[in-house]
C-alpha cells in the first residue's frame, strides 16, 4: 500500500485518498486533510468534517490492527454528493447500519454514528476486499452560510392543511 496522497487538480473531479496511521493522531489528520482538501476548493467543510472525524476516530478505536494504518477516501463528482470512506483491518467489527437511538445522558461514548446518521444521507458498510472493512457515508454538501445537519423539510404550501 502507498502512503501517498492522491488528489485531482482543483477544476475536476474531487477525489483523493491517503493511508492514516489507526491512532487518534491519524483520525485527526484525516479530519484536517478533508478540510483543507474542500476549503481548496470553496466547498463548506462542516458536516463532512464531523463525519469524517466522527469515521476515522471509529477506525482509530475500533478498527486498528498493531502494523496497518487506515485509508480515507473524500470523492465528489457528478452526483454532487460528497463521499467519505474510512477502510479498516477489522472487518469481523462492522457497526450495523440503520436507525440508532442516542445514548443516555450520562454515556460518554456511543454518539459518533448517530452524528453521521443525522448529517449523511446515506451510511453504509462493505466488507471486503480481504480483511478490510469500508465505512462510507453521502453528504449533501450545504451551502455557504447554512449550518451544517440534517435540512429542513420543504416549505408548506400556503393552501396546505395544518396537521
Amino acid at each position: 500500500m502507498s502512503n501517498k496522497i492522491t488528489a485531482c487538480p482543483p477544476a475536476e473531479a474531487l477525489d483523493f485518498s491517503v493511508l492514516l496511521s489507526a491512532t487518534r493522531r491519524g483520525a485527526r489528520l484525516a479530519r484536517l486533510m478533508t478540510v483543507a482538501e474542500l476549503s481548496a476548493r470553496g466547498l463548506p467543510t462542516e458536516s463532512a468534517a464531523l463525519v469524517v472525524a466522527e469515521l476515522a476516530a471509529n477506525a482509530a478505536l475500533h478498527g486498528a490492527v498493531p502494523g496497518r494504518s487506515f485509508r480515507l477516501r473524500v470523492s465528489l463528482h457528478e452526483t454532487a454528493l460528497l463521499r467519505v470512506e474510512v477502510t479498516d483491518a477489522r472487518g469481523e467489527r462492522a457497526p450495523v447500519a440503520g436507525p440508532r437511538r442516542p445514548p443516555g445522558a450520562d454515556s460518554e461514548a456511543g454518539r459518533g454514528l448517530v452524528l453521521v446518521e443525522a448529517l449523511a444521507e446515506r451510511w453504509g458498510v462493505r466488507h471486503g476486499p480481504g480483511p478490510a472493512k469500508p465505512v462510507g457515508a453521502h453528504i449533501a454538501p450545504a451551502p455557504r452560510g447554512q449550518p451544517p445537519g440534517p435540512r429542513p423539510p420543504p416549505p408548506r404550501s400556503p393552501t396546505a392543511p395544518t396537521p
